[in-house]
């Protein structure tokens, strides 16, 4: 029977017959490498995915986190998978060898993370943030901040987190008030209060790793004052062996909609429960530095929301197939016209309207999946590509689609998640299934990691007007080559092909007359609907990419990416059209409302 988690066939299918996974195995940092270990480690994930992850989702939703006011309780199963994870090695699947890492590309590690977060998010977020703080650590940390804190982290020892948003700053990181204060022996003593703070503290390992973003007192003002600081649970005698406990503690836990097997914190730092070397404060030690702690953490951050969109298209890829399964197993009514009732009932996916929303389900999940791969695969481009150029372009254009990456796949697989609950009508809202699970999960990724509406003010006022519209151009050029190849193909590609131009040229004239309105809050007003419009756009490509790279072959399965295909463009390309119009007559409708006339 086929699996409910995730499809390994489209997998397959995107990262060898698309994205060319092979040919990344010839490259120096993959020489290691082939389509053997890669179909091994997929073979892998997804065994450890099914028996020891989702085993365990539903168990993970009931009996959430608990925080007795000295230690946080999770269910064992968490644990069990956690470690298991680590076992396997991987946790370093994409980092350096040297580092203790497999040297994976990116594409195929995103692939096999596919399968856990399909399975349980709640648990896959705890490796998801681990690997994040790793990598930033590595990438901008000292050679002693590695050894002490990295290594044990790829070992599954320790875990890691991100703490950003305080309860008065939020998103809004300018005025974060956490303090750091230098101290004799080099380190620092940090005083202040977090919240939102994901797997902020648990048994899982023997240490917890905090990434801190906090000021210090000869701080400029806003962003550019922000530096990062690791904050360990415990801290780490000379030896290598766990000392004594930080002065890190929680104020409680937050208790969420969904993802509640991923405890939740409000931590405080530096409250005087503890005092480690005698001394008030948390000790943290400075990574880099002073004052650069968010161009720091946005190399998690950015890593991270690639990571949201990710488990946002495997949820709605778990729950596109659950609802599928569903619908070939329930027999209800018979078809139109057939007047007998002593007449079998069918299955509901003979019913038309089941199909349309299982063939919508499909082209959001399989769209979203293929967005956020393609993202990866441009991660690997820019890190290894032959020459500057190739490197340069691919950053540019991840740049720029980075947000939609974010975005997209939490918008519209949330609408997909509703969907699956829709297919299995009453059943569909009760805890006997999943999909009610899954919608919940999904609604907190619009959220995580930045809003939709950051994303969009990050999109169209960062990575498209603030740029000059250089990584527009370099999206648009790689659409056009597409649009090419489709013309060459002719047929029915060739005229989606065209399609798909219209809406491009249209996304140019558009971000053109944003750009001349001189206002910038009229031509940041509309955003959120500017990152839809783009991120349609932007899915309708990579659907066309995917009908070129069918070739035409037959069976069942490349029908399917087909038939989705052209359902994106019928059904969803065309709602850009209107979007384009509204951005285009520089509605000022939100802008004009007032406070008092709600």
């Amino acid at each position: 029977m086929p699996s409910t988690v995730m499809s390994a066939r489209d997998l397959e299918f995107l990262l060898y017959e698309w994205l060319d996974a092979e040919g990344l195995a010839k490259r120096p940092r993959f020489a290691e490498h082939s389509r053997d270990t890669f179909d091994g480690l997929l073979e892998l994930c997804e065994r450890l995915a099914t028996e020891h992850f989702a085993t365990h989702l539903r168990k993970g939703d009931d009996e959430e986190p608990t925080y007795d006011g000295s230690t946080v309780h999770l269910i064992p199963e968490i644990k069990e998978a956690v470690d298991r994870f680590a076992q396997a090695d991987l946790l370093g699947l994409s980092m350096d060898e040297e580092v203790g890492g497999l040297q994976v590309p990116h594409l195929v590690s995103s692939a096999c993370m596919a399968w856990f977060f399909a399975a349980n998010p709640s648990t896959a977020g705890y490796p998801m943030l681990t690997v994040g703080n790793a990598s930033l650590l590595v990438a901008h940390g000292s050679q002693e901040q590695v050894d002490t804190w990295v290594r044990p982290m790829l070992a599954g020892r320790f875990h890691g987190t991100m703490a950003l948003s305080e309860p008065d700053a939020g998103s809004n990181l300018a005025d974060i008030s956490t303090r750091a204060e230098p101290a004799d022996d080099g380190s620092y003593r940090l005083f202040g209060r977090k919240m939102w703070i994901s797997g902020g503290d648990h048994e899982l390992g023997e240490n917890i790793v905090h990434l801190v973003l906090a000021k210090l007192p000869d701080a400029p003002p806003g962003t550019k004052g922000i530096s990062l600081f690791i904050v360990p649970k415990y801290l780490m005698n000379d030896d290598g062996s766990r000392g004594e406990r930080n002065d890190v503690v929680l104020a409680g836990l937050n208790h969420k909609l969904g993802y509640r097997g991923t405890v939740n914190t409000a931590p405080v730092f530096g409250d005087g429960a503890f005092r480690p070397r005698g001394a008030a404060g948390a000790v943290g030690y400075l990574v880099g530095e002073p004052h650069r702690g968010l161009p720091y953490m946005f190399h998690m951050m950015n890593s991270a929301r690639l990571s949201i969109g990710l488990g946002a298209a495997a949820t709605g890829y778990t729950a596109y197939l659950k609802s599928l399964e569903y619908a070939r197993q329930r027999p209800q009514g018979r078809p139109l016209g057939a007047g007998d009732p002593a007449t079998p009932q069918v299955p509901i996916v003979e019913h038309a309207d089941v199909r349309r929303m299982l063939l919508a389900q499909k082209a959001y999940a399989e769209g979203a999946l293929a967005l956020v791969l393609y993202c990866t695969r441009l991660l690997d481009e820019q890190e290894t590509a032959e020459t500057d150029e190739e490197r340069a372009a691919a950053g540019a254009l991840l740049d720029v689609l980075t947000p939609i990456a974010k975005s997209w796949p939490s918008q519209w697989c949330q609408e997909g998640n509703s969907l699956a609950i829709q297919v299995l009508g009453g059943a569909g809202y009760t805890r006997d299934y999943d999909v009610e699970l899954h919608w919940r999960d999904q609604r907190l990724n619009p959220i995580h990691e930045g809003t939709h509406g950051i994303q969009a003010l990050d999109l169209l006022g960062r990575k498209v007007l603030g740029s000059g519209g250089a990584g527009l151009l370099t999206l648009g050029g790689r659409i056009e080559e597409t649009v090419r190849r489709a013309a060459e193909a002719g047929g029915e590609a060739a005229d989606l092909g065209v399609q798909l131009k219209a809406r491009l040229d249209r996304v140019g004239e558009v971000t053109a007359a944003l750009g001349g309105l001189g206002d910038v809050e009229r031509m940041l007003a509309n955003a959120s609907v500017y990152l839809e419009a783009t991120g349609h756009l932007v899915v309708a490509w990579l659907w066309l990419e995917q009908l070129l790279a069918t070739d035409e072959r037959p069976g069942a399965f490349y029908d399917g990416k087909r038939q989705a295909a052209r359902y994106f463009f019928r059904w969803e390309l065309p709602k850009v059209g209107p979007q384009l119009d509204l951005l285009a007559s520089g509605d000022t409708t939100t802008l004009e409302m007032r406070d008092s006339w709600f």
